[in-house]
């Protein structure tokens, strides 16, 4: 089979299109013949080198959607419609920038939809990661009252989705872009208020909310963490995610100054059973329906991986962009 092989970290050129043996599956195994996998932040790091816990060479990604070729041992039939995310895929053991991946049943969902695979491809972890950041890191359902919310990075593709999912919840949201060209997208996408990204939102953030955020959404990381804190209302929870920003640590942290006394900071990076199979195909049955629209950017073919990657590198995706396979 055909697969990206990363032997060194470094550049998009480093991703190198090899002929590769076909894994075969052992019991509790799934061989998928990918479709289409959405392409992440998190292997944008690994190729750089900045996830210490891969080892090369590695084939990289951590999602796809396919159809099972094989599954000895699990409840899976051959031509079934599956997504697979997380799970150790493209970090402990290969993943899906690949024409077949194998990957343990846990983190396999079986899916029933005819969404193009295209849309289909840019859903699994990009739903995951925002369900899990709005309920696991930011306790949007345990909330007695509807909430305010400050998305930080607004115009990501996590963040875009994580407005559309805060909206239909019932919550106030304020989101953010470096750019004013990008205003108009976000507000189309139903953003309550909008704010240019300079580094420094907490004071405008408190005219927008009186007192704070009840809810922060970061998706930059490490270089605005600070400031988000410092947007959070007494009580709020600041959530970090995202690492848009490009920087994993905080330089010089100094908690008892740095987290206002009563508000709460968490993270989200969690795995594939953070969110149940259920609820993983009724997000994707709404986006069939047309209810939830997660915003989207280019399709690739697999054979533009490379340059699917530069336009990362340059944050021109402008929403998830997705590989497709064949």
């Amino acid at each position: 089979m055909r697969a990206y092989v990363i032997e060194t970290p470094g550049g998009p050129e480093q991703l190198v299109l090899h002929e590769i043996p076909t894994p075969e599956p052992v019991d509790g195994e799934v061989l998928i013949r990918v479709r289409a996998f959405g392409l992440n932040r998190s292997e944008w790091f690994t190729r750089r080198g900045d996830s210490p816990s891969v080892r090369f060479p590695r084939v990289l990604g951590i999602e796809c959607v396919g159809e099972v070729v094989a599954a000895p041992g699990t409840d899976l039939d051959p031509g079934q419609r599956v997504a697979a995310m997380m799970g150790g895929m493209g970090r402990a053991y290969d993943g899906s920038y690949a024409e077949y991946t194998r990957v343990p049943r846990a983190h396999v969902f079986p899916l029933e939809t005819s969404l193009d695979w295209a849309v289909l491809g840019a859903l699994p972890e990009m739903l995951q990661t925002t369900n899990g950041s709005l309920v696991n890191g930011l306790e949007i359902e345990r909330a007695s009252t509807l909430l305010t919310l400050l998305i930080r990075g607004g115009t990501s593709s996590i963040g875009l989705t994580a407005l559309a999912l805060a909206k239909d919840a019932g919550l106030e949201v304020a989101t953010t872009t470096r750019t004013s060209s990008k205003e108009a997208l976000l507000r189309d996408a139903g953003a309550d208020h909008v704010l240019v990204d300079d580094g420094a939102l907490a004071p405008r953030v408190r005219e927008v909310f009186e007192g704070g955020a009840d809810r922060v959404l970061e998706l930059i990381g490490a270089t605005t963490l600070r400031d988000s804190l410092r947007c959070a209302a007494p009580g709020g929870i600041v959530c970090m995610t995202g690492i848009l920003g490009g920087a994993w640590v905080v330089d010089g942290f100094e908690p008892m100054i740095d987290i206002p006394t009563g508000v709460k900071l968490t993270s989200y990076s969690g795995g594939s059973d953070d969110i149940a199979p259920e609820a993983l195909q009724a997000f994707i049955e709404r986006v069939e329906a047309g209810s939830l629209t997660p915003k989207l950017g280019p399709s690739w073919r697999f054979e533009e991986l490379v340059e699917a990657h530069r336009a990362m590198d340059e944050n021109r995706s402008n929403g998830k962009m997705v590989v497709l396979v064949g």
